[in-house]
């Protein structure tokens, strides 16, 4: 059977397109549980009806994902294991795409059907941490160096202040309306049958839109990122690489790595590392007990080397034969990471070896992080397909359920104008925060600002639902994946 231009094998066939099913799945419940918090305000304040604000929405998604750069999704991707990163194709990696998908598609439709706004970042972030701390196990590592802790760390940081911004700028945002637009109509609950007044109805819909679109940028590139996962474990001859590259961005990564290999020689007092071992010193550095030793240098001057002969007299990826170039991505990604891991650490010392180091690392990303514009319009079209069946049930909850009064126009458009902020600033750093969270806490800060009072019983129940979250996905993600593991490599023998 051919897919993508490579003939596959039936039984592999399937299994890739089941893989790719389950991703879209994923994003599909993201859809329906996440984005129903942008068209919420909306649908609840009559401004627009139900099937136009999802379709709206859908489309904002769509070009939210489209615009999207890929930071998040790669930033997602490199919390996972680096030898299951390295080795996608291998049984562990095929258990990995699937114990992460399974457990964070069973959190979300959970969390759905209770009306919960749980967070699907949390979902998919605890999810990978177990299936990391499952692999350490079952490969007989140090038990949690299977997790990227500095990354999770940054991850965490996003994850756990989001809210608060939320919470606090929604607040801050309402008393300054009150302050600044003294149209009492503003600070009223919608009418029962009445749509608000069309001045209301612009603001709204700005804010329903902005919401969206920074929604799909987004929570729409995790998605992307574990598609291509699997893209590149099942046919890493087309997707390994970017075999659209133009010819001078594959010159200059040539030229790069030349420079480079001669500063990090001079850096290694030119000690020689075979290109295999240098693999095992870079891969053991990156992990999380990994630390700096005299072997990185040499190491990373002979992965420069390889990178060189295997780019030697070739104007394109695509003149790299097939067979080389998944090992040419996996020596791109271990100096790229490693070279990223030394900046942190702070042993980049010479200014001049530091410009040149990030220079080449600049060179080296777009080479194997990029992702196809058919994958963007797969991604946006699950997430837009499920924001139109299953909005209703978080709608509720958002509307009704969080305050003791109804929600306002003005409410809605603090807490949305907040939420379309910092989601926004979080992309443009690469990290994932949950659509869910920030606009449910800043529907709460408002409450709190307006003095309208809060239902303790949903907050109780969203709280749990944050607190629980993680490590509930941590637990099914380590148990998923030894269990999906046991399938590939006793059932499927790979």
């Amino acid at each position: 059977m051919e897919l993508f231009g490579e003939t596959l094998g039936v039984g592999t066939a399937m299994f890739l397109l089941l893989a790719l099913l389950m991703a879209l799945s994923f994003e599909f419940v993201n859809g329906f549980h996440d984005t129903a918090n942008a068209v919420a305000t909306v649908i609840y304040t009559h401004t627009l009806k139900p099937w136009i604000a999802v379709v709206w929405s859908g489309l904002w998604n769509l070009l939210g994902v489209l615009t999207s750069t890929g930071a998040v999704a790669f930033g997602v991707v490199a919390l996972l294991p680096v030898e299951l990163v390295l080795n996608v194709g291998s049984g562990a990696g095929f258990a990995m795409v699937f114990a992460l998908l399974i457990s964070a598609i069973v959190w979300n439709v959970g969390t759905w059907y209770l009306g919960l706004p749980a967070s699907s970042s949390h979902t998919l972030i605890g999810s990978i941490m177990g299936v990391g701390l499952a692999n350490s196990l079952v490969s007989g590592h140090v038990f949690g160096e299977g997790v990227n802790w500095s990354k999770a760390s940054e991850v965490f940081s996003s994850l756990i202040v989001s809210p608060i911004v939320g919470f606090v700028c929604s607040a801050i945002l309402l008393l300054l309306l009150k302050v600044l637009i003294r149209r009492p109509e503003l600070y009223r609950p919608p009418d029962s049958v009445k749509p608000p007044p069309w001045w209301i109805r612009i603001i709204l819909l700005l804010t329903c839109t902005g919401v969206s679109f920074a929604h799909g940028s987004n929570d729409g590139q995790k998605g992307m990122g574990l598609i291509m996962l699997i893209l590149i474990g099942i046919i890493p001859a087309v997707f390994a690489l970017n075999l659209d590259a133009d010819p001078k961005a594959v010159a200059d990564l040539e030229l790069n790595a030349r420079k480079t290999m001669a500063m990090l020689d001079l850096a290694g007092n030119g000690r020689n590392i075979e290109d295999q071992a240098a693999a095992g010193v870079l891969s053991a550095f990156l992990k999380t007990t990994g630390s700096f030793n005299d072997d990185i240098f040499p190491a990373l001057a002979a992965k420069d080397r390889a990178i060189v002969n295997r780019l030697n007299g070739k104007n394109t990826f695509a003149d790299v034969p097939k067979e080389e170039r998944p090992q040419l991505r996996s020596d791109i990604y271990l100096v790229s990471e490693s070279l990223n891991k030394l900046n942190r650490l702070g042993k980049l010392t010479e200014p001049e070896q530091q410009a040149a180091l990030t220079e080449f690392r600049s060179k080296l990303r777009p080479m194997t992080q990029f992702i196809p514009v058919w994958v963007k319009f797969a991604v946006a079209i699950a997430l837009g397909f499920g924001t139109m069946i299953g909005w209703k049930r978080i709608v509720v909850t958002v509307g009704e359920k969080i305050g003791k009064s109804h929600l306002t126009y003005a409410q809605g458009a603090s807490a949305e104008l907040v939420a379309m902020g910092t989601i926004m600033a979080a992309d443009s750093f690469g990290l994932p925060v949950s659509t869910t969270h920030v606009l449910s806490s800043g529907i709460a800060g408002t409450m709190a600002a307006n003095r309208s009072g809060l239902q303790a019983k949903t907050l109780r129940n969203i709280v749990l639902a944050w607190v629980l979250t993680l490590p509930a996905c941590v637990l099914i993600g380590a148990a998923t994946f030894s269990g999906a593991l046991y399938v590939v490599l006793n059932v499927l023998h790979m």
